[in-house]
């Protein structure tokens, strides 16, 4: 009789995968949406920051 419980064995691995793969990709979503709330001259400022220089004069 142990075989009849295998397939809910299947079951359980297979929705667990599912909802492992849901849950990857809203934290995936949730990092791009904030990635993306930078306007670009913040980003230019984050990276000189980050270069430890000081940012260009811009011309205008």
């Amino acid at each position: 009789m142990r075989w009849r419980k295998t397939p809910r064995l299947w079951k359980a691995l297979g929705l667990a995968g599912v909802l492992g793969v849901a849950a990857g990709g809203a934290v995936i979503v949730r990092a791009e949406r904030r990635r993306r709330a930078y306007t670009p001259d913040e980003i230019r400022q984050r990276l000189h920051e980050r270069a430890g220089g000081t940012p260009p004069e811009r011309r205008g």
